[in-house]
């Protein structure tokens, strides 16, 4: 079992999503089994942010000088006797696009993007066009498992 930290340090997160820590750890229980694991001792920490914080971490690590929906940065290593899959980063002004989304259009899309994040932390990546296409296709997979299921964590 994963168990994810929550920290939102932008409000606008606590109104969309109204019980953060349920919703996402109750999503990551959705995934696929293979992405389960039967240890308890399973993490990754996920930061709600908005653009304006994001930017200064896209600079800081990236060397990028603008705001982006979602930063990953994987970590995976044994830290106090859990295993500590990294950091997932996502901006609350690029999933309120457009800004009259509705709630539950809102939580798909951030889903997707928590998706996507998860797996740049387990070694997914999307820099040639194959690798591009093959974490499409698990992130797809994924979420349509996940859509399924849908009414339990909305």
């Amino acid at each position: 079992m994963i168990k994810i930290d929550v920290i939102s340090d932008y409000p606008e997160w606590k109104k969309r999503i109204k019980k953060i820590d349920f919703f996402f750890n109750k999503v990551i229980k959705l995934f696929p089994k293979k992405y389960q694991s039967r240890k308890k001792n399973n993490f990754l920490t996920l930061l709600l942010s908005n653009n304006k914080n994001i930017k200064k971490l896209n600079f800081k690590f990236r060397k990028k000088n603008k705001a982006t929906d979602i930063l990953s940065f994987p970590i995976n290593k044994k830290i106090n006797n859990k295993f500590y899959f990294g950091d997932i980063i996502i901006s609350y002004q690029f999933m309120n696009k457009p800004k009259n989304i509705n709630n539950f259009m809102f939580k798909k899309k951030v889903i997707k993007m928590f998706i996507h994040g998860f797996l740049h932390l387990i070694g997914y990546d999307h820099k040639k066009e194959k690798d591009y296409k093959k974490m499409y296709k698990e992130e797809v997979k994924i979420f349509n498992l996940i859509e399924k299921k849908f009414e339990q964590i909305i």
